[in-house]
């Protein structure tokens, strides 16, 4: 789960919070299909009104709500999420009573307070976000008629049943701001403009989404992401990259920023990707400059698929989204710190830039000055260089100021530069994976294993129902599981081989003929849809054929994406030997919906399910395999590295840490380096290339029992070695700094732990980067012992860049003396 920064910028900041474990659902759960949807993305939207930060010890509304509920306003508490990842997964079943009382007798008056928050802030409307598939379960395609997001009379009907039910939980707890509750703005739909069907259904849906919004009464204005045509008072809002450029399409409406994307998801096959915290930051202060109002970071807390949740289709299980705290709560610096600064001169500009005149003056090649203006005695100046090439030396109300190629400096007074995007001064962190002391190496864990029972499904039996037809897998199996069976048989008049062609939509087809696997193949590099060849032997007389078709995520996004399929449709599927092809396609095709595991429940401890020791079969598809661990020392956050493993699902005690596929390389191709410098994209600064597409998986220390051995349960549906599966911790390894003369030095470790050395100190101008830097003349053994007794032994330290430092290094023939430090955690 992830959430928002609450910026303490000028006129306000949005706040949301995007779960990964959330679907729609109908208010009326009778009426519904007998099979529940996965859950899937969704977002929480509130707002909190841009203020002064309140005296120590006090707070109010939201503000409240987010400091009881992190640990030093950082790392978010896991225990609450899961719970509310139970509560989410009732409401996506439409079970609105037990998601309710859930708690019971077992939570703590905070985990109630999350619950309740939380459950009754879900969204505003069936399609809320981009990332979120907008949350729609897949029984929904089964209601006849049924269009998705478009005007649609079932769509309605079942959006406002949903919406109408959270705006009233919403108002029963009286959490709108009319009735002294935090929440200052509503949103209706998201990001229609990606989705919108041409002609008149679409504008007409956005009229009837307008419409109906204003009809809850909620006392609030409601705002619509990125829809340039909104009918009033909707207000339009923008998503993306950057968004100085944007301008609402009414002019008395403000100008919202509701997603700045830090970075971006990412796909099984594909490298990471990064947005460099200086584009970041550019791109905050030049909407500011811009006249913006308000905005909102997406994502600032990065989060994790768990269970089945992820979209896509192919989104990893990983959504950390290269936030300013990371996945598993960690900061991510500079990127945090960077952040942080940037709200910090921003904040010193409050006044100017809420109630200012503004005056723009633009002096060409890209460089230009914004003056807010207030009482002929408040002002502030932003002084901008947009060109990507070129830095520029800018002469402004008689001073000289030096302007990094695409940079902003913010200058609260319009006379002393306080910030500037391009020049990072905040500590980088270098994040390590550290070994699991409360256990020894990863060879020590003790495995048993059991094969997933194939017999009847590869021989045609327990099918659920019959068909003479290929069925499509998403309403066939209504997202039950991302496995479907499709059986068959067929009669050969003579012992022969012949070539098994199937044509399907994806995402992943195992084969079997006579009960043995003869092939799998799946989807690669967005070719979902794909034709599965392979020969087998076939017998005289009754050959059986068994698909087993999976599906890794479902689609989100795009115009009437109900009616995308998957699974093997349609066919054909056909037996080819010689000059005779054998069309299956219309046969009876028995299926049966999920794996025998999945339904015996074997990922739970329980006593009755048989597991084997010993030898351990490897590179054995559908093997299920289970160790025990112990819970690793101390509060760093816990992984699991998967690496030698193939493809498959992971739970601990019991609960899902979702899909694994570290077999899965990213290519090879796309990491080049990184400028900040020009428009960025999630293909510009990508790391990981040729490495698996994600090797560790979270586990949420609120999953683990501490003092009692834990249960790791993996089901490998392509082939793997547990024998490298190892449990590792997140934490701060090195920690680098720089600072100015006249400026102060800060260096911090988290997680309680402390500086064990200084590895460089430097005045000048080193060479290379944090984690690998080289001396660049101006080192001291006085001034790396005076660092080290400063900093060794404490969890942060600060030096001041005075005279008395500046001449420890023995560096007169420098022209920079700027501090660099490097530090191990």
């Amino acid at each position: 789960m992830s959430l928002s920064h609450l910026s303490r910028s000028c006129k306000s900041t949005i706040a949301r919070e995007r779960s990964t474990t959330c679907a729609t659902c109908r208010k009326t759960p009778l009426s519904r299909p007998s099979r529940p949807a996965s859950p899937s993305y969704t977002s929480l939207t509130m707002a909190t009104a841009c203020r002064s930060r309140p005296p120590e010890g006090k707070s109010d509304g939201l503000d409240l709500f987010l400091r009881e509920h992190t640990t030093k306003g950082l790392k978010v508490y896991h225990e609450e999420f899961m719970l509310i990842q139970k509560v989410f997964l009732f409401i996506s079943k439409g079970e609105y009573k037990q998601s309710a009382s859930i708690c019971g007798l077992t939570c703590s008056e905070k985990q109630k307070k999350v619950a309740l928050i939380l459950l009754r802030l879900i969204f505003f409307g069936m399609a809320m976000s981009l990332g979120a598939a907008r949350g729609v379960p897949a029984w929904l395609r089964k209601i006849p008629g049924m269009e998705f997001r478009t005007n649609n009379q079932q769509w309605k009907d079942e959006m406002a049943n949903f919406t109408t039910l959270i705006v009233d939980m919403i108002k029963k707890e009286r959490l709108f701001a009319p009735q002294g509750g935090p929440i200052i703005l509503a949103q209706i739909e998201n990001e229609y403009e990606y989705a919108m069907v041409p002609g008149d259904a679409g504008k007409e849906y956005i009229k009837w989404c307008a419409k109906f919004a204003e009809s809850l009464n909620v006392g609030l204005p409601w705002i619509m992401c990125q829809q340039s045509d909104a009918p009033q008072p909707m207000i339009n809002t923008c998503n993306n990259y950057y968004c100085d450029n944007f301008t609402p399409n009414n002019p008395n409406s403000p100008k919202f920023w509701t997603e700045n994307w830090l970075g971006w998801f990412k796909h099984w096959g594909d490298p990471d990707p990064h947005r460099p915290a200086e584009d970041l930051a550019f791109a905050v202060a030049r909407f500011y400059q811009s006249k913006g109002t308000l905005q909102n970071y997406y994502m600032y807390h990065g989060g994790t698929n768990f269970g089945r949740t992820p979209g896509g289709p192919y989104i990893t299980t990983s959504y950390d989204y290269d936030a300013p705290l990371d996945e598993y709560g960690n900061i991510k610096q500079p990127k945090w710190g960077h952040l942080k600064e940037l709200h910090a001169a921003l904040k010193l500009m409050e006044k100017s830039l809420t109630y200012g005149e503004v005056n723009n003056t633009d002096f060409g090649n890209g460089v230009a000055a914004t003056k807010f203006s207030y009482n002929a005695t408040v002002s502030g100046c932003f002084l901008s260089n947009a060109n990507q090439y070129f830095d520029a030396t800018l002469e402004y109300q008689g001073t000289k100021y030096f302007l990094p190629a695409w940079s902003v400096s913010i200058l609260p007074d319009c006379k002393q530069e306080v910030y500037n995007t391009a020049r990072v001064t905040t500590q980088t962190s270098i994040m390590v994976k550290k070994p699991n002391k409360a256990d020894d190496e990863a060879s020590d864990l003790k495995w048993s294993w059991r094969s997933e029972t194939l017999g009847s499904s590869v021989r045609g039996l327990g099918g659920n129902f019959t068909e003479n037809k290929l069925l499509e897998q998403i309403t066939t199996a209504v997202d039950e599981s991302d496995y479907l069976w499709y059986m068959t048989s067929v009669d050969i008049t003579h012992k022969q081989e012949m070539t098994l062609r199937v044509s399907t939509t994806g995402h992943v087809l195992h084969a079997f003929v006579n009960g043995q696997l003869v092939g799998s193949q799946y989807g690669r590099n967005g070719n979902l849809a794909f034709v599965f060849e392979q020969t087998a032997k076939f017998k005289a007389g009754k050959n059986h054929i068994s698909l087993l078709s999976v599906t890794v995520g479902l689609k989100n996004i795009g115009q009437h994406y109900e009616l995308d399929p998957a699974g093997i449709v349609g066919g054909p599927v056909q037996l080819i030997g010689g000059n005779i092809t054998i069309d299956l396609s219309t046969n009876a095709w028995s299926y049966k919906i999920g794996l025998d595991g999945e339904k015996t429940k074997v990922y739970l401890d329980n006593p009755d399910h048989k597991w084997f020791s010993g030898m351990i079969p490897t590179q054995r598809p559908f093997t299920w395999y289970k160790t025990t661990f112990e819970t690793p020392l101390g509060l760093d956050p816990v992984v699991v590295d998967l690496l030698g493993m193939g493809k498959g699902a992971a739970w601990v005690n019991g609960n899902s840490i979702g899909r694994f596929w570290p077999n899965y390389t990213a290519s090879a191709d796309g990491c080049n380096g990184c400028d900040y410098r020009g428009t960025y994209s999630s293909e510009k600064c990508q790391t990981g290339c040729g490495e698996p597409s994600q090797r560790w998986y979270h586990v949420p220390r609120s999953f683990l029992k501490p003092g009692e051995p834990n249960t790791l349960v993996l089901f490998e549906e392509a082939g793997g070695d547990p024998a490298q599966v190892d449990f590792q911790t997140v934490t701060v390894g090195t920690a680098c700094s720089t600072a100015e003369p006249g400026k102060t030095l800060n260096l911090s470790c988290q997680g309680g732990r402390t500086i064990s050395n200084i590895d460089f100190a430097s005045l000048g101008d080193p060479k290379g980067t944090c984690g690998s830097y080289q001396k660049g003349g101006c080192e001291s053994d006085e001034l790396y012992s005076l660092i080290s007794e400063e900093c060794v032994g404490k969890e942060s330290c600060s030096i001041q860049i005075g005279e008395n430092l500046l001449g420890k290094g023995n560096c007169s023939n420098t022209s920079s003396k700027s501090l660099v430090v490097q530090a191990t955690c």
